[in-house]
């Protein structure tokens, strides 16, 4: 290689030079900085986004310390049986057609299974119970539904008032 290289006129050994050294600024660039920098901006996003989260927890920490004081709504939470909201809610919802089951649980509950429903809508309409009702899951079990359908999903689940 050097016998090549010193064969050749200056000019073209200036030429080759320069390429060599592009060449190896171009290797260091993209084999070691390059990704040192975008691992250094993940992190750099990661870092900011915990920080939201943390300024957004901050106001519950207060909550839990002046001793928890719920809102209005789940104060004024109504003693209709669990059965009876869930069916209520359900209607209002929009998720009655896709309701194959509902039966109470002996400890003020209440098993409710679903066909086909939509992943979404199930997930809001829980939202919705323990928000307003209190109610929350305590077991469940969720398998994928149609594979036509994307989204859709088969669950079972044990909701249970709160106190």
């Amino acid at each position: 290689m050097r016998d090549w290289y010193d064969n050749l006129e200056a000019r073209e050994q200036v030429f080759v030079l320069v390429g060599a050294v592009f060449v190896v600024v171009a290797l260091i660039y993209y084999l070691l900085w390059a990704p040192l920098d975008r691992n250094h901006r993940q992190m750099a996003a990661s870092v900011d986004n915990w920080e939201r989260s943390l300024a957004e927890l901050r106001p519950l920490r207060a909550m839990v310390a002046a001793g928890g004081t719920q809102s209005s709504g789940v104060a004024a939470m109504s003693q209709q049986p669990p059965i009876i909201i869930v069916s209520q809610t359900l209607q209002s919802r929009g998720l009655e057609q896709y309701r194959r089951r509902s039966t109470p649980t002996p400890s003020n509950g209440v098993r409710v299974e679903f066909e086909e429903v939509a992943f979404d809508d199930l997930v809001l309409w829980l939202g919705d119970l323990s928000d307003n009702h209190s109610l929350h899951v305590q077991a469940g079990s969720l398998s994928e539904g149609n594979a036509e359908r994307d989204g859709r999903i088969n669950a079972s689940l044990t909701l249970e008032r709160g106190l």
